[in-house]
């Protein structure tokens, strides 16, 4: 029997604490919080988006960063191998829009209880409100991770060490980049980190004052000059702040270099699926139906009511003026305000807000296969501590499942 320690008590950690305890191994898993899986219990809204039961094409096309080091993992341990385990454990699932799979119950102290329930059956021994201070390391030329060292300074020997302490996101779950400093004092690059999945800021003072108006069915755009460097359907948020929402955050991902060194512009489209003639038609229509009436009473059939007040305004359109006496370069104003309505993006949103982080500890110095330091022996990497990431949609949870099975096996068969 093998002795492994498994530092951090998120998706990747209790995952492959699981896996190897049920193949036989003693597993300690060391958690530095009261409590498991504090950031499990805040994603999707509390819901918890735990992976996504698309095709395995879509699956590695969602990974923006290495995707090639996630072939071996992914296909070793796939999406649906996900959800079978949570219905075998007793959890029940369901699938929404974009293939996007959630517990039943819409609970995500669901799926934090299950793993937790697996971990007792397996016989995982939990250590809450302990933080391991150092990885114990042997050898200069051929290192060998030999076991940790706490913060009260106990020492406490293993065969393997699995280092699964997530990023920096969402600080306020425990969050503080441990695992990077880990990483670093054996030798490991830990590239460029940077928030990701995050919120944009904008300039705009008429977003703020839409703050909490949800759009759905829009698509939103991000631009360099003339350049498109984003375009995708769905939903997003604005904010005191600027916006957010799933379309905001899969677009952080594709904009994050560009926008650090500069500001964006944004064109939403709140009518995609109607042409700028189809919505000159449906103008005229709304016109003729309340040809007698004032702009701002016909206007508000097209747009939620915060959003009104802003189309009147930046349309330039008097809001008194009767419809009858709107001239046709007006409409055209309007339409082309509908079909690209514009924002600037200013920068993104920090930690705090991202749910993950981009960069991470250099996949090229880790196995593929078995999650293995190739620089350690007895050393292993798995979920968000690693330069891994995917967009919305349950994808870096899948992450953080199939790296932490796959550790968990070649720990337990080392």
């Amino acid at each position: 029997m093998k002795k492994i320690v498994i530092i951090g008590g998120g998706a990747a950690g209790m995952f492959a604490a699981i896996t190897a305890a049920e193949k036989g191994n003693e597993v300690h898993l060391y958690e530095k919080n009261e409590k498991l899986g504090k950031k499990i219990y805040i994603t999707g809204k509390g819901r918890c988006n735990l992976t996504n039961a698309c095709d395995m094409e879509k699956l590695m096309d969602s990974v923006c960063t290495n995707r090639k080091f996630l072939y071996s993992a992914f296909y070793g341990y796939t999406n649906q191998d996900v959800i079978d385990f949570f219905e075998k454990h007793g959890m029940k699932t369901k699938t929404e829009r974009g293939d996007r799979v959630f517990p039943l119950s819409d609970k995500s102290a669901d799926v934090i209880d299950t793993l937790r329930n697996a971990m007792k059956k397996a016989g995982v021994k939990v250590h809450l409100n302990t933080e391991v201070d150092t990885i114990l390391l042997t050898g200069e030329e051929d290192k060998k991770a030999t076991g940790i060292r706490l913060k009260d300074g106990t020492e406490v020997n293993a065969d393997s060490i699995l280092v699964a302490t997530g990023g920096f996101s969402y600080k306020s779950t425990g969050s503080t980049g441990d695992g990077y400093r880990f990483a670093e004092e054996a030798g490991h690059k830990v590239t460029e980190l940077s928030p990701s999945l995050v919120p944009f800021n904008t300039r705009e003072e008429y977003g703020k004052r839409m703050q909490g108006l949800s759009l759905k069915n829009v698509t939103l755009s991000v631009y360099d000059g003339k350049k498109c460097l984003y375009e995708d359907f769905g939903e997003m948020m604005f904010t005191h702040f600027g916006i957010t929402g799933p379309l905001v955050l899969t677009a952080s991902t594709a904009v994050l270099k560009k926008l650090r060194q500069k500001e964006l512009q944004i064109r939403i489209d709140l009518k995609p699926a109607l042409s700028e003639e189809q919505l000159d038609v449906r103008l005229l229509r709304e016109f003729e139906n309340g040809h007698n009436k004032q702009f701002k009473n016909v206007i508000g059939v097209l747009y939620p009511t915060k959003m009104t007040p802003v189309m009147i305004e930046l349309s330039g359109i008097s809001p008194d003026k009767k419809v009858n006496e709107i001239t046709k370069a007006e409409r055209e104003r309007l339409i082309q305000l509908t079909k690209h309505f514009p924002l600037t993006a200013t920068g993104l949103r920090d930690y705090n807000e991202a749910i993950i982080t981009r960069g991470g500890v250099s996949v090229k110095e880790i196995n593929p296969s078995t999650m293995e330091s190739k620089l350690v022996t007895g050393l292993y990497f798995a979920g968000e501590v690693l330069d891994l990431d995917a967009v919305t949609g349950g994808f870096n949870l899948q992450i953080a499942w199939s790296t932490g099975y796959a550790a968990g096996c070649a720990m337990a068969e080392a």
